[in-house]
């Protein structure tokens, strides 16, 4: 396969990305919050820097290849990790403007929307031919930019603060 530097390095970001999420259980606090915190950027920005060509009209898409229950489990891990710190004031929903009441977001929920996009992804060109692969990164990039960056640079606010109150210099 002849993929850019660019596309290479985002398949590999997803599969860290996604590795660690299954390990989260396995994770002290800290160390996850500093992994997240070193991927969510390195992934925003590969995820950015994708050079790929127009999907087409087709509108293809990425079949979900993620369990519910699995999901579900991962979540649970990664909720259970964070503990009270899982739920923070989301400002830039859009329902806000319109709300005199704070709306809340879970870290563990944000993390895991983004995990299964990127495990979908994965899944899909795991010994795919080459014009899938193609295919699934342009996806994955649509999916970047209508869907999960948002919810990326939401989600790592909460984290920054968690990292700066546990007075973590290297989490």
């Amino acid at each position: 396969m002849n993929l850019q530097p660019n596309a290479l390095a985002f398949i590999a970001l997803c599969n860290e990305y996604c590795h660690a999420i299954e390990n989260a259980r396995e994770s002290g606090r800290g160390e996850f919050i500093g992994s997240m915190l070193r991927l969510l950027p390195r992934l925003y920005i590969a995820a950015s820097d994708l050079g790929v060509g127009d999907i087409g009209d087709d509108e293809p898409y990425i079949d979900s290849a993620l369990d519910e229950d699995y999901y579900e489990s991962l979540r649970r891990s990664v909720e259970n990790l964070m503990g009270a710190d899982d739920t923070y004031l989301e400002v830039f929903e859009d329902d806000m403007k319109y709300s005199d009441t704070p709306i809340a977001a879970s870290v563990a929920e944000g993390l895991c929307d983004i995990f299964q996009s990127l495990f979908n992804f994965l899944e899909t060109i795991r010994n795919a031919p080459d014009e899938v692969t193609l295919v699934a990164l342009g996806v994955a990039k649509d999916d970047f930019k209508g869907y999960w960056s948002r919810i990326l640079c939401n989600v790592m606010r909460p984290l920054n603060a968690l990292r700066d109150i546990d007075g973590e210099e290297d989490l």
